[in-house]
Order: structure tokens, then sequence, then C-alpha cells
């Protein structure tokens, strides 16, 4: 997030994109309702008409995969009605012809046309957002689990630029994670083409820089492999070995028939995990590994926070904590790293590498943390990005972007469009919440369903159905709602049976290549 949830009282404006937060982050949506309690204006684009797109002063209800083509639409409006932060744009970012060039093409009438969204809506928007500031802008995975993922977030970040709303307090584009730590993930590095604090690997300093803190000779200068290279790879061979830390792959992978056969392949596969899962059946060896209440260590939250967590009990067994198995491995690997505590691994070696955070010592991480940047050891944090629109490459790149649709799309065999979410009760693949009495509320899968699509197959609310796609079928309850509209259906990933990946495709994002879990073609059969 450029901003914290913290400036959430005071925004003007709420601009939701693709993100249920009711659901899938109660707490965040909470802040939200405390905002328009003091009478911020609410905007929520999404394909279901959930419970705080009924909160909202506008409501448009896009069909799935089209955002691009509503953004532009929107845009095209600010441009034409010379309604865009001219003096931000013009003093604080550049490549602004390209944008209007792409934008232009997209008239509310053709955006229209292409996203379901009434031109009168689509203006409507533009008008609202250009007149009420600052505006923050929030989305989740319902924009970025298309293969137009990458280009979705480009575009959001096109519009809060045209209308000023960066460098500002209660402003920004703002995603909130979708799963506990992903952020202080990526901030150390998970990802395959960067160190720590997002430093990347092509860069020589920088490999000359940790090669040298790690007493190695060299450091791989090109980008490693991306999740579905990885899994591919274990098919062909070109990956040998798999080594899983606490993600069940068999049930949040797309296709899951598919991920099974790739998880078999491995030669050695290993997995480090809490309880056992649906991916512990294919490992070749289980490392029971402490959780979150029985280790010491941080966690960075969506608003770029970290904070601590202190160990409150002993793990039970053999149960070691995460940092304690990889440096053991790396050990028997012949290297002897000098950390012996989560403390010592980020005060020593973290802090000391990571611009990013080098102001930020486990001495200074009580009450309610930092937020990076962090650089000095004197720097309180910092609550917003880019202030003033100081933008951290210099001044803020437009980019134009073109509409494209998902890689699979409604036809006579499969007519519906299926996409697939969280729901409240549940978390992920259940892997803690079934055994926390949690089914007892939510026991099995659903697929959600309009009243007009229900009536139209003699379907009736609770009757079981089967869903099925070009890559496999489910048996599940229908639960017919007015929350979808005709054409659509929606599942989550929750259970093992009516798992919405027996469906979804392996299609993904051209540079992410994250699965494009929103959109798949589906069919629903009536179980007689």
């Amino acid at each position: 997030m450029t901003n914290s949830f913290g400036e959430f009282k005071n925004a003007k404006l709420f601009f939701l994109i693709g993100t249920n937060m009711t659901e899938a982050h109660p707490v965040a949506s909470y802040f939200v309702k405390q905002a328009l309690n003091k009478g911020a204006k609410l905007i929520v684009v999404d394909p279901r008409n959930h419970a705080l797109a009924r909160k909202a002063d506008i409501f448009a209800q896009v069909k799935v995969g089209t955002d691009v083509a509503l953004l532009n639409g929107i845009m095209y409006t600010l441009l034409e009605e010379n309604l865009y932060n001219k003096d931000f744009v013009e003093a604080n970012c550049t490549n602004f012809e390209e944008l209007r060039t792409a934008v232009m093409q997209y008239p509310p009438d053709k955006a229209a046309a292409i996203s379901g969204v009434t031109e009168e809506t689509i203006r409507e928007m533009a008008r609202m957002m250009a007149s009420v500031k600052p505006g923050m802008l929030c989305y989740t995975l319902g924009l970025t689990e298309h293969t137009s993922g990458t280009n979705n977030v480009i575009s959001v970040a096109n519009l809060q630029m045209l209308l000023g709303n960066l460098g500002v307090e209660s402003g920004g584009v703002n995603p909130l994670r979708g799963q506990n730590n992903v952020q202080g993930a990526c901030d150390m590095g998970a990802l395959p083409g960067t160190f720590s604090g997002y430093q990347s690997v092509t860069n020589p300093e920088i490999r000359a820089k940790f090669a040298q803190a790690w007493s190695v000779e060299n450091l791989p200068e090109k980008p490693g492999l991306m999740m579905p290279d990885m899994m591919s790879g274990l098919i062909t061979k070109d990956v040998r070995g798999f080594f899983i830390m606490g993600e069940n792959l068999a049930g949040s992978e797309p296709n899951i028939s598919h991920a099974e056969f790739e998880l078999a392949s491995a030669e050695f596969l290993v997995c480090c995990d809490i309880f056992m899962t649906e991916t512990t059946r294919f490992a070749h060896v289980i490392l029971p590994s402490a959780s979150w209440a029985e280790s010491e260590g941080t966690y960075t939250n969506s608003e770029r926070r970290i904070s601590r967590v202190r160990k409150i009990k002993e793990a039970p067994g053999l149960s070691k904590p995460g940092w304690w198995i990889i440096k053991e491995i790396a050990k028997r690997m012949g290297h002897d790293w000098g950390s012996n505590s989560a403390q010592e691994i980020w005060d020593n070696e973290i802090s000391t590498l990571t611009p990013l955070v080098a102001g930020v010592k486990y001495a200074r991480l009580k009450q309610d943390g930092l937020q990076w940047p962090c650089p000095t050891l004197d720097h309180p944090g910092t609550k917003f990005l880019h202030k003033g629109g100081k933008f951290t490459r210099g001044q803020g790149l437009f980019k134009g972007i073109d509409w494209t649709p998902p890689a699979e799309i409604e036809d006579k065999e499969f007519p519906f469009m299926l996409s697939t979410g969280r729901r409240l009760v549940h978390y992920h693949t259940r892997t803690q919440t079934a055994r926390a009495g949690l089914d007892q509320m939510a026991p099995e899968e659903t697929v959600d369903i309009s009243p007009d699509d229900a009536n139209t197959l003699g379907i009736a609310d609770s009757e079981y159905v089967r869903v099925s796609s070009r890559r496999g079928s489910v048996k599940v309850k229908a639960r017919i709602t007015e929350e979808v509209p005709h054409g659509l259906v929606w599942m989550a990933f929750h259970f093992r049976e009516g798992n919405a990946n027996w469906l979804t495709n392996n299609a993904g994002d051209t540079t992410t290549k994250t699965p494009e879990y929103k959109a798949c073609a589906v069919k629903i059969e009536k179980i007689k």
C-alpha cells in the first residue's frame, strides 16, 4: 500500500475495485465503514453485488475481465471534460501523450459495451472522483488474478496519477494483501528477480554486496523461475527438487488435477508445515514447523508495517522455527551461517544489507512497529509514499494500456463465467480454519448462481448441481443469490471436495505469471 490504514478515517472518497473487503479483509472494511459514517463517498467496481457494494454511492457491476476498458473509459471522461489534475500531471508525471492516445480509444459508449457498466455510470464515477478529494483506491486479487493483471494494476496507477491522488495523505493505490505476511515475504526477497528490499539480481554492484556478505564467489545474474515455471519444470526435469514451506499447492494451484501430476513428478519433494495437508501426500520428507505463536520473528502487513511476533508457547514435539530449519539444511550443505536467532538475522543481516529497512532494529520494534522505507536509526518510518509527487523513479510514468479479454470466455458448451474468491468463515485451503471448528458455520462448498439462471435450469436453493469446465467437474450445492448477475457463477477453494480449482485454468498474466483464477468458462447441470 502507498498509504496506511490509519488514513482511512480521513479519506473523502473510496474507489474499491476487485475487492470484497467485507469477507476477504474484514478489518480493512471496518475502517472503510467508519469513514462512510463520517460522510465519505464510496464507489465500488465488482462483478458481484456484495455487502460493501450495497453501501456504495455508485456501484458499477462490471463484467469479469473488463477492468482496463472500464478504467480507460473513466480516464477518457476525465480528459474530455478537463477534470484531471493538470498541475499534478505536468509537475510530476511523464509519458502523458501515450496515456492520452490509449484512453481516447475508449469513449464511454465503447467502454460500456465491453464492461457492461452504463455510459452514464462511467461518467458519474469520473466526475465524483474528480470533485471529491482526497480519494483512496483499494484493490485485491479481483484485479490481479487475470491474464491482464499487470495491465489492471498499471491502469489504476494511471487513474490515481491523473487525479493527483498519489503522494497525499488519505489517497494512493492500496493493494490489500491476500495472505498473512505476503508483503513481508516479498520484502525479504521471496521473488525470482530481487534480493531483500527489491534490490535487483541483475545489478552487478548489488550482487557483489550480497556475495561478499554471504561469503560466496558469485550469485546468479538472471531472475529465477516463476511459480508456474517451477511447477511445469517438475515434469520436464528442469526442476528436480522442491522445498515447500507453509503452502498447500494441491489445493491452491489452478487446475488441481494437473498440479497434482506436477507434484507427483518431483524427484525429491520436501514439505515444511504445521499440519498435514493435501500437498504433504506428495512429500518424500515432511519437516514439522513451529507456528506463529511458537516462533520469534517479524511480520509485515499490507501498509508496509513491520511488527514483532513474540513466542507465547513452546512448539510441540520436534517442530522448529522456519529460520532454524533452513539454517540446519544449509549446515548439512557445508555452510555455517552465523546468526542464531530471528533477532540476529534481522539486526545483523537483513537491516545491514537492505537500505529500505536500514533503520529498523529489533530494539525499535515496539508497540505498533515501523513502516518502511525507514533508512536510518532516527527515521520515524513512512506513513505514505511519494510525498509531494516525488516518485521513487523520479517522475510518475504513465503507460497506455489496451484491453484484452480473458483467456477463456463463455461459449455454447460452457455458457457461464466462473469467478472465484474467499468466504468470510474460512481461510485459504482450511489447513487451519478446519481445525478451529469453523466447519460448523460453513461445512461445504457452494456455487453462487443468480435467481434467473437457477430458474432457467430448474435449480432450487441448496440443491446439488454439477459444475464442469474443460479441466474437471465438481458436485456442490447451489446458493441462489442476487449477489451474482445473470451468466456469472462464483465459488471458493476452501474445501477439497467442491474446490473451484478443479475447474480453473492454467492461463496466467504475461508478466507475473499469476494464474487467471477469476475467469474460466463452465457449465452447470442439475443432478437428477
